[in-house]
């Protein structure tokens, strides 16, 4: 007969846990698991006889904790945290020049300095595997938390991420966005004001996607009226192809520009005033310790160090 912590440990009834406690709400939270509402309640439930106490409850459509919900996340949290720490004191131990690096990166991001860094970097360290893969923000997250990657590329500051606590980030590129349009009456502007740009239709990036979020900030915080949004695309090259053939607006990042600035047949400008952020590599505060971390990020310094970040965009690469 399996134990109390048998029972805990042989399912995914802890991750479950933790994701419900996140959200507060079924629906979401199996559909962020990839599992059926049912399924979920079952897993609960599920813990819930082994605790022997509930560990939600509901007042209306409304979900809390428990007092036993408590106890169990802060539990649940401790056993990850230890889980994370012990893997990564096994890692501590290997070579700096041997084994694997998994980096998630933001898919809506410009990757081709990065193309050109890991090929620098993989003649010099045959022996050291870099996994490259293109990832959501929720998806980037969620891996760095259950420590699926050992790397975050992503832009900051991103004000949906709460838990910073034991995260740490290193800047890798100083970015902003600039309009991109066809108005006749802005050609000549290299600064154009919000207002000016909410006379003409957009094509943007989805809701949920952090340039588009960043501008649904800046534009409330000034009272002004988000411009409408024709068509969206998760892909800046999309966006890009889209607005040049249907003569719409759009605001991609200059990091984008540099790289393909050949390609963009739009008139320019930058915002006034100016929509700044970075793009930043985001990591748990142990990764720096394990060798072949360490060595990655002084191969990153030395690749850099003779033409910057922004120097290696501008090669250029064609639109693929």
């Amino acid at each position: 007969m399996k134990t109390r912590q048998e029972n805990l440990f042989a399912s995914k009834t802890l991750t479950y846990f933790l994701q419900l406690a996140e959200t507060m709400n079924y629906t979401q939270a199996a559909q962020i698991l990839g599992i059926t509402q049912p399924a979920l309640t079952q897993q609960i439930k599920k813990l819930e006889r082994t605790v022997g106490a509930p560990v939600f409850f509901s007042i209306g459509k409304k979900l809390y904790l428990s007092d036993a919900g408590r106890t169990m996340l802060a539990t649940t949290q401790s056993i990850f945290s230890l889980v994370n720490q012990a893997l990564d004191k096994v890692q501590q131990s290997t070579s700096p020049t041997s084994g694997s690096i998994n980096i998630g990166f933001l898919s809506s991001m410009e990757d081709s300095a990065f193309e050109a860094f890991f090929i620098h970097f993989s003649e010099k360290y045959p022996d050291i595997k870099v996994r490259f893969v293109l990832l959501t923000r929720r998806e980037i997250w969620d891996q760095l938390e259950n420590n699926q990657i050992d790397l975050a590329v992503m832009y900051v500051p991103d004000q949906s991420i709460k838990n910073w606590r034991s995260y740490g980030s290193r800047k890798i590129f100083s970015d902003h966005l600039i309009y991109f349009h066809q108005d006749e009456k802005l050609a000549n502007k290299k600064k154009v004001r919000l207002p000016a740009t909410t006379k003409t239709d957009w094509v943007t990036y989805p809701p949920d996607y952090f340039i588009s979020q960043l501008l649904t900030e800046v534009y409330k915080n000034k009272m002004v009226d988000e411009p409408v949004s024709r068509a969206q695309f998760t892909s800046p090259f999309q966006i890009l192809r889209f607005a040049q053939a249907r003569g719409l607006s759009t605001a991609l990042p200059y990091s984008f520009w540099l790289a393909h600035q050949s390609e963009f047949k739009l008139a320019q400008a930058t915002f006034d005033p100016a929509i700044n952020f970075d793009m930043a590599f985001v990591y748990r505060q142990d990764k720096l310790k394990i060798p072949r971390i360490e060595r990655f990020f002084s191969e990153w310094d030395e690749f850099f160090k003779e033409r910057d970040y922004g120097e290696v965009l501008s090669d250029g690469v064609a639109l693929r």
